[in-house]
């Protein structure tokens, strides 16, 4: 009888244990590349539905991309103004993921003539995006990623990955640095891999298991 009672009493501990673990949230801010775009569905191939799968059960990932978006707040498609913002301090999460500037190197959609590229503003305003998400209750940890690279010169970008190299990776790297955070180098990991893209700028299926694989590594590795 008092097997019985021990087998009954462990098991409601361990059953407490579970249902008290903490759930880590996990927010991922990006563009199209994050929001998946050319994914056959959207919905369970973009990175962050795969890097969920990877992280497990402790883990809820929100996927808060948003396609043309762009880190400066004069950019034609600001991320500032766009709900995925919002729904970031909705969510009030533990962990954030940043995978922005593929957009800021990207002729404007506008109506104005130009590109978005303003080497001074984006600094200040991905310090400035960064310093906001800082004010979130729950205290995040911010991930930094630097862009992918662009395998074909689509959707009137201004350049190609070379000018990812000498403009936006260094400015990233400077912002990460000034404020301890780490960074999650997607160029990198995914240089020398144009099969993995299916238009030269957004990763299939392959290339986006490729970026979650990788930033779960980091995010498991900066516990």
């Amino acid at each position: 009888m008092r097997k019985k009672k021990t087998i009954c009493l462990t098991l409601v501990l361990l059953l407490f244990v579970s249902c008290s673990k903490k759930e880590i949230k996990v927010a991922c801010v990006g563009d199209s590349i994050t929001e998946g775009y050319g994914l056959a569905s959207e919905s369970n191939a973009a990175y962050p539905v795969i890097l969920e799968s990877i992280l497990g059960a402790n883990y809820s990932v929100i996927n808060c991309g948003r396609s043309s978006t762009t880190v400066q707040k004069k950019g034609d498609v600001p991320y500032w103004n766009c709900n995925q913002f919002s729904n970031v301090f909705a969510l009030n999460p533990d962990i954030i993921v940043i995978k922005l500037g593929h957009n800021d190197l990207r002729q404007r959609m506008d109506g104005i003539k130009g590109s978005n590229w303003n080497a001074e503003n984006f600094s200040k305003d991905y310090q400035a995006m960064i310093d906001t998400f800082k004010t979130i209750p729950n205290k995040p940890k911010i991930f930094i990623c630097l862009p992918i690279p662009i395998y074909k010169n689509n959707w009137n970008f201004n350049g190609d990955s070379a000018m990812r190299v000498s403009n936006i990776i260094p400015a990233i790297k400077n912002i990460a640095k000034a404020n301890n955070l780490p960074v999650i180098d997607l160029y990198t990991k995914l240089s020398n891999q144009p099969e993995n893209f299916s238009d030269g700028i957004h990763p299939n299926e392959k290339g986006a298991r490729i970026m979650a694989d990788f930033i779960a590594k980091a995010i498991k590795g900066n516990k």
